[in-house]
């Protein structure tokens, strides 16, 4: 018997397998969870469903979270699968391409800031003020960030600002919805081959630097993302909320490894 069983958990963000969402459907079937998707178009919904049939999920919901129709109709869709549910993962970032160069003030404008920030930061709230009714006592939200919303990471720029807004999200949403036994936590994950970090100049230098400089000396996989992501959906942590775990290798502890 998995730690998951009876839990249904809501998935966003998954584009493909590389996807860290994908890591953490995986891990979560792996434990028994009932899982349902979300797709951000009806072009990309037949790879969805393919992706969610090997879950063991007829579920997939068409949802642009640019769009606060959209987010709207994800949960009143969701209630006619769930009458509740206990969780979901918010797997969501977005920086216009433009915005990954060369750091320079001259560079950033107020539209794509505000874009980013909202597509990535804000829409955490969004979907939580739209679906706290339907969420169990004792459900478990998810979210991912990773070390630029602390440090200056090469390229990462504006998307840095906002995920240092959406930990802050889950510091002060964690005391709001303590009082109704549920938790909130964020993985802070290690750099990953995906489709979206491709996007990101030198990032093969980014991987290299990460695989040699880190305690572990390897890379992690979007699957050791997901084994902590189940650990935190689960009743195993009912103690933990309102924290930044990092899944990433000790990178983010490291301090001079290149001089060992």
């Amino acid at each position: 018997m998995g730690f998951l069983k009876n839990k249904k958990i809501l998935i966003t963000g998954i584009l493909n397998k590389r996807s860290i969402a994908y890591g953490i459907a995986q891990s979560m079937y792996s434990q028994n969870a009932s899982l349902a998707f979300t797709c951000i178009n009806q072009k990309h919904k037949k790879k969805i469903q393919s992706i969610a049939k090997k879950f063991n999920s007829k579920i997939v919901i068409k949802c642009n979270f640019f769009y606060n129709h959209d987010v709207k109709n994800l949960f009143l869709r969701l209630s006619k699968y769930w009458k509740s549910f206990d969780g979901f993962v918010h797997a969501l970032a977005y920086i216009p391409k433009k915005q990954f160069f060369e750091y320079d003030l001259n560079n950033i404008n107020k539209k794509d800031y505000l874009n980013t920030h909202n597509f990535t930061s804000y829409s955490l709230i969004h979907m939580l003020q739209l679906c706290q009714k339907q969420l169990n006592k004792n459900s478990s939200i998810i979210t991912l960030t990773y070390l630029g919303s602390k440090k200056s990471i090469p390229y990462y720029n504006v998307l840095g600002s906002a995920k240092s807004s959406l930990e802050a999200n889950v510091r002060y949403i964690a005391n709001i919805l303590g009082k109704h036994q549920i938790r909130i936590n964020a993985i802070s994950s290690g750099p990953i081959k995906t489709t979206s970090s491709y996007s990101i100049p030198n990032f093969k230098k980014i991987l290299n630097y990460s695989k040699n400089y880190s305690p572990i000396r390897r890379l992690i996989t979007n699957y050791e993302i997901g084994n902590v992501a189940a650990f935190l959906c689960s009743n195993l942590s009912s103690g933990i909320t309102g924290q930044i775990i990092y899944v990433d290798g000790g990178l983010s502890i490291s301090g001079m490894n290149h001089l060992q």
